[in-house]
């Protein structure tokens, strides 16, 4: 048992309980980057640590009565089949890729982690301008019903190939098309991301991917890092962890590229996310000086 990789699971673990997210989208190019794991086996491992550790977050969150059931349940409609069509997809890339399979599918995942990145960025920066219009209840109609069911196969699809997504994109998702308030958002999407994990994770353990003594050894960490986190979700303000974790997803796709081959100059893979945290740290500094700059009082 290594170590290391429990502590990883420790922090990724963690990260899943505060934000809802992080878990396929760090963990994967953890195992690829740093431990020198086959793309496949990183994702199918990664799935089915996921399904347990996020099946015991999605308690935690409904203990807490705080997801929203129906809108996990319609999701999983969508995503439950989607991300078993993502597995099938992968098995046919393995089939006609060849020796090339594996950049193939480096190229993908870091496709995957860019794209998450810039959401969950665009998330931390942005959508928080729609706070005022955030809702912990909601009628749920067919309308809702019918875009829960798209959003999960969109999402589902993606995170059979990759392994990331269940949680980044589903929250982005939850925010924008349902405004719902942080707490269900990151409740919700853990729940549902359960579901979906066990049935992405059985798929890639009948394809063979899963290397289970890896996957028992990250949920050493990540079960009770996971634990902690869903505790500490309700009391803790992630908006910063999340901009960070965006710049870390960035970086993340940049090393899987550059290890499938992609030519990036070696100041550009440390260059940019540097760049970007210089960035977010002068934005928060900025808006951090205007909240406290005091109200002129009205003239008599």
């Amino acid at each position: 048992m290594d170590p290391l990789i429990v502590l990883f699971g420790l922090l990724v673990g963690v990260l899943i309980g505060l934000t809802g997210m992080g878990g396929g989208s760090l963990m994967t190019p953890i195992l690829i980057l740093v431990f020198g794991f086959k793309p496949v086996t990183a994702i199918g491992t990664d799935l089915a640590y996921g399904a347990v550790t996020k099946t015991v977050g999605g308690w935690r969150h409904f203990r807490y009565r705080t997801v929203n059931q129906s809108l996990s349940w319609w999701m999983a409609l969508g995503s439950v089949p989607a991300a078993v069509a993502g597995v099938w997809a992968l098995d046919a890339i393995r089939k006609t890729s060849g020796k090339a399979f594996d950049d193939t599918v480096l190229t993908i995942v870091a496709g995957a982690l860019l794209f998450t990145g810039l959401a969950v960025l665009a998330r931390a920066l942005f959508l928080p301008k729609l706070v005022e219009r955030e809702r912990e209840t909601f009628r749920f109609e067919s309308r809702h019903k019918v875009t829960a069911v798209v959003l999960g196969a969109c999402v589902g699809f993606v995170l059979g190939v990759t392994s990331a997504g269940s949680g980044s994109l589903i929250a982005v998702g939850l925010i924008l098309l349902f405004r719902l308030a942080p707490r269900q958002v990151v409740a919700t999407d853990v729940f549902h991301a359960a579901i979906l994990l066990w049935a992405a994770a059985i798929a890639h353990v009948v394809a063979g991917n899963v290397d289970f003594g890896l996957a028992g050894t990250i949920l050493v960490g990540s079960v009770p890092g996971v634990w902690v986190g869903s505790h500490w979700s309700i009391r803790t303000p992630v908006a910063s962890l999340r901009m960070v974790l965006g710049v870390i997803l960035i970086g993340s796709a940049m090393g899987l590229l550059s290890k499938a081959g992609v030519d990036i100059p070696t100041p550009a893979l440390a260059g940019v996310p540097l760049a970007l945290l210089a960035g977010l740290l002068v934005q928060t500094l900025l808006r951090r000086s205007r909240a406290t700059i005091p109200t002129p009082a009205p003239e008599r």
